[in-house]
């Protein structure tokens, strides 16, 4: 089960952890702009796209509190990180990117990059053989890497996005960083108008009629207040029952068959490693559990697993599906 957690980046709390230019003299430091309100991507012009060009040197602060200087648009970038990868590829920088983490395999072709090891201890000789301008990696890697990268003068980028705005801010610094502005604000665009869809779809939904659910990302495993895929749900309008917790949390099964969800979401393709058993199969099984009211009125659904649990660019593209989920006659 664990190399799922590493394979989607989820943080250390599971055990190991499944984010201002000037032209002239000292560089200044630039926080990315907030996402705008606009729900399309609207095309820019010339005059526009100039001013959207990175000024280099630039000088930013990762989700650690480190800064760092970028002296040029990274030519040669090594991820350790699934979701930093999708961001990567989305902003047009796939032929820059020269490494990934083993569980790299969104979009296909990062599949055929070198490899550098996990998303915790990547492996240090892979990274530096690729001889990389710019290293990106999530929260969960290990400290002491981090370190080794930039004693070596290496930018090391970290970051750790807890919200769907996070993610947006997220996707909106990679692009300063690497000079693809203009491509990330049209990726949140999409994403916002993901979420306007969403949320104009199940606008009247009343207290009363809201859907009580239960989300079980990895056998035994459920999500609290404070993570993305918590918020996916209450974006949709649903009642997260493991709301009145933080962050990733092992399940009670008494506790979940006296909330009596009324959707259960479960990542498919989901295999316990001790007993072979798909994760729906573990779901449907537990004692007592048959009197559930998803599993008495078969309202289970499998949500693939990265589009769920990567906070990358395809995040809003989970919230859709969860959305369909509980409530499939408003969102079609």
């Amino acid at each position: 089960m664990m190399k799922h957690f590493v394979k989607w980046g989820i943080p250390a709390l599971l055990a190991f952890s499944l984010v201002g230019c000037s032209g002239q003299g000292e560089p200044q430091t630039q926080q990315p702009s907030a996402p705008t309100e606009q729900t399309e991507a609207s095309q820019p012009t010339g005059n526009d796209q100039a001013a959207q060009q990175t000024v280099y040197p630039l000088t930013i602060t990762d989700a650690t509190g480190k800064t760092i200087t970028v002296e040029k648009a990274p030519q040669r970038i090594v991820s350790t990180s699934p979701a930093e990868t999708e961001i990567l590829f989305a902003l047009g920088l796939g032929e820059q990117v020269v490494g990934v983490s083993d569980y790299d395999d969104y979009p296909a072709e990062a599949k055929e990059k070198p490899k550098v090891g996990g998303v915790v201890k990547p492996n240090e000789e892979a990274i530096l053989s690729q001889s990389p301008d710019l290293v990106v990696g999530g929260i969960s890697m290990d400290k002491q890497v981090a370190e080794k990268m930039q004693s070596l003068g290496l930018p090391m980028y970290i970051t750790h996005p807890s919200s769907v705005e996070d993610i947006m801010n997220n996707i909106l610094t990679m692009g300063q960083i690497t000079n693809r502005q203009v491509q990330a604000e049209e990726i949140v665009a999409g994403m916002k108008a993901d979420i306007a869809r969403v949320t104009e779809a199940v606008q009247n939904v009343k207290p009363e009629e809201m859907k009580k659910v239960y989300l079980e990302f990895a056998p035994g495993w459920t999500v609290g207040k404070g993570e993305f895929m918590d918020e996916l749900i209450t974006i949709a309008k649903g009642v997260n029952i493991a709301a009145d917790t933080q962050g990733w949390n092992q399940i009670n099964e008494e506790k979940i068959l006296q909330e009596n969800p009324d959707v259960i979401l479960y990542a498919s393709g989901m295999t316990d490693e001790k007993t072979g058993k798909k994760l729906e199969q573990i779901i449907q099984s537990r004692s007592g559990w048959n009197t559930i009211t998803a599993i008495k009125e078969e309202k289970l659904y499998g949500m693939d697993e990265n589009m769920l649990s990567r906070p990358g660019p395809r995040i809003t593209k989970g919230l859709i599906e969860v959305a369909k989920a509980i409530y499939p006659d408003l969102v079609k």
